[in-house]
C-alpha cells in the first residue's frame, strides 16, 4: 500500500484507531473519508483539516450500506483504499440465559457490516491502481477473551474472510490484516485510561511503521498483539490464554 496520494475511507473514524489513523494518513498527503454514525464525532475528527471528509454510516443496515457507497463512489470516483475499521465490543456472559441483541449487533456490525462494504466496492477497487483493503480485526481473534466471546468470534471469522479475499482479489487488491492489541481507546468502557493496554499514540506510530515497510506486509501486527498471534504456533495457547483473562478481569476489577 503506497503511503500517500491515495483516496481512503476509514469506517469508525468517528473515535479511537479510525480517527488517529485517518488523521496521520490525511498528515501523509492522502484524502481520506471517514465514516461513522455519529455526526458530531465525525466532524471533531476532520475539524480544520483540507482534504478530509466525513460521511455518515450505519453499518448496522444492509440498506444503508448499499446507499452510501453509492454516494461515496459519486462524490469521492478516485476512492482507491478501504478501511474496515467500525466495531463494537460488549462484554456479555455466555454461561446462561441471555438476551442476545448484544451478539447480533456485534455480528453484524463487526463481521456482516466489512463484508457488505466489500461487496459494494470490490468492483470499483479492483478497476483502480494501487487500491488496497484493510480489515481491522484483533488479537483476540487469536487468543479470545472468554467475557467477549462474540467478539471475539466475529475477529475470528474476519480473520478467515480476509485469508481468502486476498487470495480472491490477488494481483488487483492488495488485501492487509490490522490486529490491534488491548488499545486505550473508548472500545470497552473505562478502556482509554485502563493499565496494561497500549497508549493510542504508541499503537499508532507502530502500526504506521508496519504499513511504510515496502512491500505492505499482508499482516501487520505491533509487537504486543504478536504474543497473542504466534501463541498457538509457539504451543502456549493455554498458558496465554490464560493470564490473558486472568488479567483483563483483574484490570476491570480495579477500575470499579
Amino acid at each position: 500500500m503506497k503511503t500517500s496520494g491515495n483516496t481512503i475511507l476509514v469506517t469508525g473514524g468517528g473515535s479511537g484507531i479510525g480517527a488517529a489513523l485517518a488523521q496521520h494518513w490525511h498528515d501523509a498527503g492522502n484524502v481520506v473519508i471517514v465514516a461513522g454514525r455519529r455526526r458530531a464525532a465525525l466532524d471533531e475528527t476532520i475539524a480544520g483539516r483540507e482534504r478530509m471528509h466525513g460521511v455518515e454510516l450505519d453499518v448496522e443496515s444492509a440498506d444503508g450500506v448499499a446507499d452510501f457507497a453509492t454516494r461515496v463512489l459519486r462524490d469521492f470516483p478516485a476512492l482507491n483504499v478501504l478501511v474496515n475499521n467500525a466495531g463494537i465490543m460488549r462484554l456479555e456472559p455466555i454461561d446462561r440465559k441471555r438476551d442476545l441483541a448484544d451478539a447480533e449487533a456485534t455480528v453484524t456490525t463487526n463481521l456482516l457490516g466489512p463484508i457488505r462494504l466489500i461487496d459494494a466496492l470490490v468492483e470499483h477497487l479492483s478497476a483502480q491502481g494501487d487500491a488496497a483493503i484493510v480489515n481491522v480485526t484483533s488479537g483476540l481473534a487469536f487468543v479470545p477473551l472468554v467475557d467477549a466471546a462474540v467478539y471475539c468470534a466475529t475477529k475470528a471469522a474476519l480473520h478467515s474472510y480476509t485469508v481468502s479475499l486476498r487470495d480472491a482479489l490477488k494481483g488487483k487488491v492488495e488485501v492487509i490484516e490490522l490486529a490491534p492489541p488491548g488499545v486505550q481507546t473508548t472500545l470497552t468502557p473505562g478502556q482509554e485510561n485502563r493499565p496494561g493496554y497500549m497508549p493510542l499514540d504508541a499503537f499508532v506510530e507502530e502500526t504506521l511503521a508496519g504499513f511504510a515497510t515496502q512491500p505492505t506486509p499482508p499482516e501487520i501486527a505491533v509487537e504486543r498483539a504478536k504474543m497473542l498471534r504466534s501463541a498457538e504456533a509457539e504451543g502456549r495457547f493455554e498458558q496465554t490464554f490464560q493470564g490473558l483473562n486472568e488479567s483483563a478481569r483483574a484490570a476491570r476489577a480495579a477500575q470499579g
